[in-house]
């Protein structure tokens, strides 16, 4: 009922190539393409800014040919002819000279921004900071300066403004501008936890080791808490074995000493690393579970002695009777002036902007700020008849 068919494939050439006329734009523009010698390139990546700029050259020649051309020519026809041809010329050059003008743009922003995060258009000298008033509630960002004062006896020794929001990389800087335009380092430099680094720590004892820094790092308080204590996830916690270079950990995980690890931050410093690993298997060759992470891998501990050295250090200066003496008066003498600058003379904001013009405002108002302590002394000083500055005797530390 059914009949068997034979089908034979039959195969049609089909002639798919393009032929280019001579006169062809897209010969033109591959002709002055291949003949600048910079894009004879190494690599498919994107075109360099020389590369840019000299296609463009060569298409702004290319375009004023065909309006020389147009412009010459009698007949209508070939008129349209070359104008039709001049579009592709014509649209990439707009495309060139709107990626130059782009990459001037962002050059300059980047100019302005250097190693900031951001900058604020207004006062490009500012930068977007969270501020401790803020009264939408939501962390919103507001564009302003980190003020720093060195002061003594709640007097304003000396100040500069910092484009960065944290305070840990204004420490050395600040003290550098203090040594060179105001006054000589006094024997103890006192400054709150926010300024605790290791590269601060190292510091002191590289480029000031006449100054003894009193300074807590960040986790200092917590660590005396009784929930730090017996966290088992804090390697301080840990019992280390210095003969052998190995700690245990609470269930009883050996992490032995693998190899040393250097990291580098955003701005260039660098920290040196121990890297300790777990013991996989105990004495009877069994393996461990807990020495490896809910993800099926080894356990891994990274220790920085460095900074291990530095936070001892801090931790028996700021435990000497002396020493916690001078560190207890920091919160009296710079927290008052702060105080005494927002709350008394009602000043938190800035009024002008630029950084000369700010860091002039604020010196005005520092200076306020030491007059009026200087006159409320004084009238102190005549009511009682004694002086309200403490004497500078045997057991009196100067710091700021």
């Amino acid at each position: 009922m059914f009949k068997n068919y034979n089908t034979n494939q039959v195969v049609l050439p089909l002639d798919f190539t393009l032929v280019i006329p001579e006169n062809d734009i897209a010969r033109l523009i591959d002709s002055f393409i291949e003949s600048i010698p910079a894009l004879e390139r190494e690599s498919d990546g994107e075109l360099s800014k020389e590369e840019i700029h000299a296609l463009a050259t060569r298409l702004t020649e290319t375009v004023e040919q065909y309006d020389e051309a147009i412009e010459q020519e009698p007949i209508g026809s070939v008129r349209k002819s070359l104008r039709s041809k001049r579009k592709l010329p014509k649209a990439q050059l707009k495309h060139f000279r709107s990626h130059q003008e782009r990459v001037q743009k962002y050059e300059h922003q980047y100019r302005i921004l250097g190693d900031r995060k951001s900058y604020s258009k207004t006062d490009t000298a500012a930068t977007f900071m969270r501020m401790k008033e803020d009264h939408m509630r939501n962390g919103q960002l507001k564009a302003g300066y980190n003020l720093q004062i060195a002061t003594n006896n709640q007097y304003v020794l000396g100040y500069d403004l910092f484009a960065n929001p944290t305070d840990t990389r204004t420490l050395q800087p600040f003290l550098e501008t203090l040594q060179v335009q105001f006054l000589p380092l006094p024997p103890y430099i006192v400054a709150d936890e926010g300024y605790g680094s290791e590269s601060n720590y190292r510091f002191f004892e590289d480029e000031l080791p006449q100054q003894t820094p009193l300074i807590p790092y960040s986790t200092m308080i917590k660590e005396q808490s009784k929930k730090w204590r017996t966290d088992e996830k804090k390697v301080m916690n840990w019992d280390y074995f210095e003969t052998d270079d190995y700690y245990i950990d609470p269930k009883g995980v050996r992490f032995n000493f693998n190899t040393y690890r250097t990291e580098t931050d955003d701005y260039g410093f660098e920290r040196d690393f121990k890297e300790y690993v777990a013991e996989t298997k105990d004495a009877n060759q069994k393996k461990l579970p807990e020495a490896f992470t809910s993800g099926g891998y080894r356990r891994k501990i990274k220790v920085n002695p460095s900074l291990e050295y530095f936070k001892a250090q801090q931790r028996d200066l700021l435990s000497a009777p002396e020493t916690s003496a001078i560190y207890a008066q920091r919160k009296i003498d710079v927290e008052s002036t702060f105080g005494h600058l927002k709350a008394c003379l009602n000043w938190t904001r800035f009024s002008v902007r630029g950084k000369d013009k700010v860091k002039n405002e604020v010196g005005i108002a520092l200076m306020a700020v030491n007059m009026k302590k200087l006159m409320l002394n004084r009238q102190q000083e005549s009511n009682t008849g004694k002086s309200s500055h403490k004497k500078q005797g045997s057991k009196s530390k100067k710091r700021f």
